[in-house]
């Protein structure tokens, strides 16, 4: 089976409460790269496990991701989405890379040490061991690039390193077997965007995120406009009029958040942003990116509330996209199995 070329592979975890860090972060990036790429998308519900969750949220959850995906504009007839554990290959690859990835290459994930915090010896296993089923996830597809920010970069190289040492340690059974010289890529990353780390509305030194207390640090996907524009107006700023140049941005956090949250809404520079509002008040900027956040987010959020109303729709195409991902990652498991001496049918 010969490494594709164009391939790529990404997941969003169901844990609730999609918010516009998701959708400019991750979900808008999904739908460019399907103009140049052969995209399988996950709903990576075996990761949302690392931690407990209540059976019926979380397969609504799953929908409602599922709902974002095509309501923000991902084809599921020309590419894949398909929830992660419909697909076996994830688990049963992910414990091959436990028996490939060292304890030492963990130990260095900070994500882990910013999850388990002080409560390091209750952590689950699988919270320690998620980056090696990350791997397992882009390896199933043998993806050539992974869209990440940049808290994800570091999972993504252990990707690398878990493929460079089984092309190494199973050199020989790769080239007898008739794989080349080696039988995983070496998934590239793709970061791009004005705004795929998008900050706290009230602290802009804080990623968005969907645990922070105040509901008005994020926008929800759910949002309805009024509450969009809502939370926009309440956003944390300063006294000062913006800038017409990025370096008037220094020191600035939470004024930056906003004007590249306008840039990534707007799909325009930053530079374009500044040059037409530079010496306004935030009460007119704020005004402004109220009007295009609304007129951009509230498409979505109708046509994921018209899609979450069928949940039998959504299942037939989390079940087709399961069905034509496991034709993908079956057989690469089977290699593996074939290239380590593994018996199997």
């Amino acid at each position: 089976m010969s490494i594709p070329q164009n391939r790529v592979f990404s997941g969003v975890q169901p844990t609730g409460n999609l918010h516009l860090g998701n959708y400019l972060g991750a979900i808008t990036r999904f739908v460019e790269l399907q103009k140049d790429f052969e995209c399988i998308y996950c709903v990576v519900d075996l990761h949302a496990i690392t931690v407990w969750q209540d059976p019926d949220t979380l397969s609504a959850n799953t929908r409602e991701v599922t709902a974002a995906f095509i309501a923000s504009g991902i084809d599921p007839e020309k590419h894949i989405i398909f929830n992660q554990s419909r697909v076996p290959a994830h688990a049963e690859l992910a414990w091959i890379f436990n028996c490939v990835a060292r304890m030492g290459w963990l130990n260095r994930m900070t994500q882990f040490k910013e999850k388990a915090g002080k409560h390091r010896e209750n952590a689950s296993v699988g919270l320690f061991s998620y980056p090696n089923l990350m791997a397992a996830d882009i390896l199933a597809y043998r993806a050539t690039h992974v869209p990440v920010g940049e808290d994800q970069k570091q999972h993504l190289e252990l990707t690398r390193d878990i493929a460079q040492k089984f092309n190494t340690d199973f050199a020989d059974s790769i080239s007898k077997n008739g794989f080349g010289d080696g039988y995983f890529p070496l998934t590239e990353p793709l970061i791009q965007g004005t705004a795929t780390r998008v900050m706290s509305l009230r602290d802009g030194s804080a990623k968005m995120s969907k645990s922070e207390a105040s509901d008005y640090s994020r926008i929800n996907l759910t949002d309805d406009a009024d509450t969009i524009a809502l939370k926009i107006r309440k956003a944390r700023t300063d006294a000062e009029p913006l800038p017409s140049e990025m370096k008037g941005l220094e020191g600035r956090t939470e004024a930056e958040n906003l004007v590249r949250i306008f840039a990534a809404l707007g799909d325009r520079d930053l530079d374009d942003v500044l040059g037409e509002y530079g010496g306004s008040q935030f009460s007119t900027f704020k005004q402004a990116l109220a009007d295009l956040a609304v007129a951009r987010l509230a498409p979505i959020t109708e046509e994921m509330q018209r899609l979450c109303a069928d949940p039998g729709h959504i299942d037939a195409v989390l079940s087709n996209g399961a069905a034509r991902a496991n034709a993908i990652a079956a057989p690469v498991l089977a290699d593996i199995k074939q290239i380590m001496g593994l018996l199997h049918d």
